[in-house]
């Protein structure tokens, strides 16, 4: 049952992509009686190879991982990311020609085609750049109850680096470089530090060997980890010497650091029984490191000061950042209240799928605990 629906849903994803690659073509060989669409073989033929490719590259991706096939997926990617913003300048060249045409003015459709198209373009070529340089975002957290020795300490929060065919070692190693200049005295690693495609788990984690903080450095799993057996990724993990939480609190200093991995945080009855379970002490200040602000008013019935968490990309790109918006309201990014309970959502490090970002930036973040 599981293996039809997914197969319904890979068929479902490229019947679309097709019938957007379909639309992009009639747009760009669309041409007024008695005239030529310039192009219109090889649109039919570009169009036709790039309507396949990511789902291609992606079903060969979770099974195989060779140069040649990293190449094709970072491409496949770049160029999906970029349908986006074509399909909307494809949109919006039949609005322009319409209200053209209802106005009683000659224009040249085609023209306008591609100027948006350029745009376009040039659109998607800053995302590429954009997800590639990642910010440092510093905040500052009060806590009730926060224990003397965290006054004025720092910890650094990373959340979904998506190590796998386009984010690979290399990147691990400057994020790390980039946390350690920081100094920060603790370091939490909230999710999705794979992507979940075919990756060698312990070559990739190899620069976690390097991330150290006096009050320790921790992780707690997200959703590409535990798309199956996620037990080659927490060994990798803990293999470079991070602690991984499953399900547990940890006592630092006084301070009450909880992780709840993935699957065990997305239905608001478990997460609470979890929660139950650890023996919160609710007159102390304590953390919960959850990959996703799935059910951030759990985490603040049981007596959490801090919920820390990744997930929503913040969308990564328009205009999937509006949806992530409407999904995840408040917490959608950076920090919120719900109750007595803060929450900050980091937009994470690295990208899922087209590594394009427009509308959210890369980030790894500081806070500082007052």
């Amino acid at each position: 049952m599981r293996r039809q629906r997914l197969i319904g849903f890979i068929a479902m994803i490229q019947s679309l992509l097709c019938l957007i690659h379909l639309f992009l073509y009639k747009t760009w060989t669309f041409a007024a009686p008695g005239s030529h669409a310039p192009g219109a073989f090889w649109a039919k033929l570009v169009l036709g190879f790039l309507s396949v490719s990511f789902v291609t590259a992606s079903l060969l991706a979770y099974r195989y991982t060779n140069p040649p096939l990293r190449v094709f997926y970072r491409a496949a990617a770049v160029w999906t990311g970029m349908l986006t913003f074509l399909f909307f300048a494809a949109v919006l060249s039949w609005i322009i020609f319409g209200v053209a045409q209802l106005a009683g003015l000659a224009v040249n459709f085609h023209r306008i085609v591609e100027v948006l198209f350029a745009v376009a373009a040039v659109t998607g070529f800053y995302g590429v750049f954009n997800a590639s340089w990642t910010r440092i975002t510093r905040t500052t957290v009060q806590l009730a109850n926060l224990p003397a020795a965290w006054r004025g300490r720092k910890a650094a929060l990373i959340s979904d680096v998506h190590l796998g065919h386009v984010r690979n070692g290399s990147f691990l190693r400057r994020m790390v470089a980039k946390i350690l200049k920081e100094e920060p005295d603790a370091i939490f690693i909230t999710g999705d530090l794979y992507d979940g495609t075919a990756i060698d788990a312990q070559r990739a984690a190899q620069p976690l060997i390097n991330l150290v903080a006096p009050q320790g450095v921790y992780f707690v799993a997200g959703n590409h980890e535990q798309f199956g057996d996620d037990s080659k990724y927490m060994r990798a993990i803990s293999a470079a010497g991070v602690h991984v939480l499953r399900n547990e609190k940890v006592e630092v200093d006084g301070l009450q650091i909880v992780g709840v991995p993935y699957r065990h945080a997305t239905h608001d009855g478990h997460l609470a029984s979890v929660l139950r379970g650890v023996s919160l002490d609710r007159d102390r200040a304590s953390i919960l490191l959850t990959h996703a602000p799935d059910h951030p008013d759990v985490a603040e019935a049981a007596g959490v000061s801090l919920q820390l968490s990744g997930h929503t990309h913040l969308g990564q790109f328009i205009p999937w950042s509006w949806i992530a918006r409407r999904i995840y309201r408040q917490f959608v990014y950076g920090l919120s209240r719900i109750g007595k309970m803060q929450v900050f959502t980091s937009s994470g490090a690295g990208t899922w799928g087209p590594p394009l970002r427009l509308g959210s930036n890369p980030e790894i973040v500081v806070l500082e605990f007052q």
